[in-house]
């Protein structure tokens, strides 16, 4: 009967973080809405193309940065531009290893391990000067920015022969390519993760664990915790938390998620540049998180996804208005939803329920 009781109280407990008051979005209905949304997702490869599936796929990369930023930048009230540096820096490295060292006995998953820890200690390593520093607000977006734009800079000058690390040439601003893909080791033979349906699978299930899990961890006591870090530092220290420790690992944990994006879109393209760390690339994510809601990750995933979509079609169809029409979506944002646009369109019903009541009442 003990062991009964022992394992329902932590599984109860998980659920309950799951529907926790730090994200959007709780009951039934919700959580029916978001099951039959993985079902689509799941049964969108049988109906679209392979290039429309391996499109998604390369969507589906980049709302792991996203939500690594909404966790620093939107729970932790750290703003951060060097998301894409940690990008760039776990995409080289899993080039470096996998050019090196090969595609079979599942080393590509041992490099994409590799080089996410590989972002998860520089930014380690970073975050310790910046928050045990005591650098903080516009100081703190300063100065990553400016780690993102040297690492970019300097990687850019990598073009001479001399610049190799074993087999791989780091080839400046042309990047580096002829990475393999994701391999899983089988015993009938290793499976290919190329940019088609097998994977899809991957991202999207990487996609949905990952989403549970920060869901899991903002409403946890930690996640309490950074949110107060976030409404009051200086009473969250008066409290007895260590507000450097708590931004450091909400740092690293961001960083780490921005790692994974970079080996996943490496993966998926065979190649990595230097202009993915540029100021536009590092400008991107604030504006996804912005305009989606950076106060909640659901809110992240929908504007992230939206946005992509939209930048990609202006891209394609208008390439000189692209980047006019994010920076001024992210100015309507911040004066006119400073919530998020998404998380406006969230809270509209509830809204409109209000003024109804109000005037019913009246």
């Amino acid at each position: 009967m003990s062991a009964a009781i022992d394992w329902r109280f932590p599984v109860r407990q998980i659920l309950n973080r799951l529907e926790g008051p730090q994200t959007l979005g709780r009951g039934r209905k919700f959580w029916i809405s978001a099951g039959a949304v993985v079902a689509l997702a799941m049964a969108y490869p049988l109906v679209a193309d392979a290039y429309t599936v391996g499109n998604t796929i390369y969507f589906f990369n980049w709302v792991f940065m996203a939500m690594g930023l909404c966790l620093i930048w939107g729970y932790g009230g750290a703003l951060s531009f060097g998301q894409t540096a940690f990008f760039g820096l776990s995409g080289y490295a899993y080039g470096i290893v996998t050019l090196n060292f090969g595609a079979a006995y599942g080393l590509t998953l041992f490099a994409m391990i590799v080089a996410v820890a590989a972002s998860a200690v520089v930014a380690a390593v970073l975050g310790y000067f910046l928050f045990f520093g005591r650098i903080g607000g516009v100081f703190l977006g300063i100065v990553t920015l400016a780690v993102t734009l040297v690492f970019e800079r300097f990687m850019a000058q990598t073009a001479a022969p001399e610049w190799r690390i074993g087999n791989a040439r780091l080839n400046g601003f042309n990047g580096m390519s002829g990475m393999p893909p994701l391999t899983i080791p089988w015993h009938g033979g290793d499976i290919v993760l190329a940019p088609d349906i097998p994977l899809y699978y991957v991202v999207l299930g990487l996609l949905v664990v990952v989403y549970l899990a920060l869901r899991i961890l903002v409403n946890s006591s930690f996640g309490y915790v950074v949110v107060a870090i976030r409404e009051n530092p200086q009473r969250a220290t008066m409290l007895g938390y260590d507000v450097r420790k708590y931004q450091l690992a909400t740092f690293v944990i961001g960083a780490a998620l921005a790692g994974l994006s970079g080996v996943l879109y490496t993966s998926w393209g065979q190649y990595i540049t230097p202009s993915s760390m540029g100021i536009t690339a590092a400008a991107l994510p604030i504006i996804w998180v912005t305009v989606g809601g950076r106060g909640d990750l659901t809110t992240t995933v929908l504007g992230t996804l939206f946005l992509l979509g939209t930048f990609q079609a202006l891209t394609i169809y208008g390439s000189q208005y692209a980047l006019v029409v994010m920076g001024l979506l992210l100015v309507l944002t911040v004066l006119l939803a400073p919530n998020g646009l998404v998380t406006a369109l969230a809270q509209l019903p509830q809204w409109l329920d209000r003024r109804f009541r109000k005037g019913g009442v009246a």
